[in-house]
């Protein structure tokens, strides 16, 4: 018999439920954030870029810290609006030529300003001074300096009858080129840098680029007695002016294929471009103090 409960009492109260956490999901990255190992790649996701994006950023930083601060930023202001994607080469364009599938152009910073014509800084580049440092380390990448050369007029260094004929129209007096190879063989990396008139040249010459690239580019170094890169393979680049300077960094993977997960092609980047030390001090030489930001 059920016991009764007195007038006025209350009765018999349930226990309160409790609210089951359901629990955290984590998501899993895709294919293309693996494949990118940006630095400081969680920063950058947050901004909303993409993989590519997260790459070109590094490529287009500077080496020197000024100069990566107002670049970064320019670029995280820019991509936020406007999500870079870049153009492939249709089968009426394809050619035989070895060429970048990716790539990316960048005007000249305001650091630059120092060496804004070629008059301010007439001395010609040396091999040595440009290719001064023959092992170039950054982070897990060791890229070993094989190939040099030097070009005058600069048409001989690239292949594109259009860009020839750009570059001679920007004055271009000297074309260098250094070919490198990582220490464990798996990466291929071209810096290519133009002595031209005055920075609107070499802001064009980046710039134009952008589209033409598919029809005009720099010509591999051979190592060894093999070609830098093929036609066949997937290769990634940027162009970068620096006062009256152009330059072209070229990367990509020995065996052709495209980046994967272990691959860090920013850090391989970013190794190439400490050839552009020598840039840098001419701009000091000119300028010791810097231009206001």
């Amino acid at each position: 018999m059920n016991a009764q409960t007195p007038q006025g009492s209350p009765g018999p109260q349930a226990p309160p439920r409790r609210r089951r956490r359901s629990p955290a999901r984590t998501a899993k990255p895709s294919r293309a954030s693996r494949t990118t190992q940006p630095t400081d790649g969680t920063r950058l996701q947050e901004l909303g870029l993409s993989p590519l994006q997260q790459r070109l950023l590094v490529i287009g930083g500077s080496v020197v810290g000024v100069v990566v601060a107002a670049v970064v930023l320019a670029f995280v202001i820019s991509a936020l609006g406007n999500d870079f994607v870049p153009e492939r080469a249709t089968a009426a364009a394809i050619v035989t030529q070895p060429r970048p599938d990716a790539y990316k152009g960048w005007n000249s910073p305001k650091l630059f300003a120092p060496i804004e014509r070629n008059t301010a800084d007439p001395a010609p580049l040396t091999l040595k001074e440009i290719f001064a440092v023959r092992t170039l380390k950054e982070g897990a990448i060791t890229l070993r300096l094989g190939a040099t050369k030097l070009d005058a007029p600069c048409s001989a260094a690239v292949w594109g009858q259009e860009l020839a004929g750009q570059l001679t129209g920007a004055g271009c007096t000297q074309a260098l080129r250094g070919a490198y190879t990582s220490a464990d063989g798996r990466y291929a990396a071209q810096y290519t840098l133009f002595n031209l008139r005055d920075t609107a040249a070499a802001n064009a010459l980046v710039q134009s680029l952008t589209a033409g690239y598919r029809g005009g580019w720099a010509q591999p170094l051979t190592q060894g007695g093999r070609t830098l890169f093929s036609s066949a393979g997937h290769t990634e680049a940027s162009g970068h002016a620096m006062g009256h300077y152009a330059a072209l960094v070229w990367i990509g993977r020995t065996d052709g294929a495209e980046p994967g997960p272990k691959d860090d092609f920013v850090s391989l980047s970013l190794a190439v471009r400490d050839a552009e030390k020598a840039v840098f001090r001419r701009v000091v030489a000119v300028s010791p103090t810097p231009p206001p930001s």
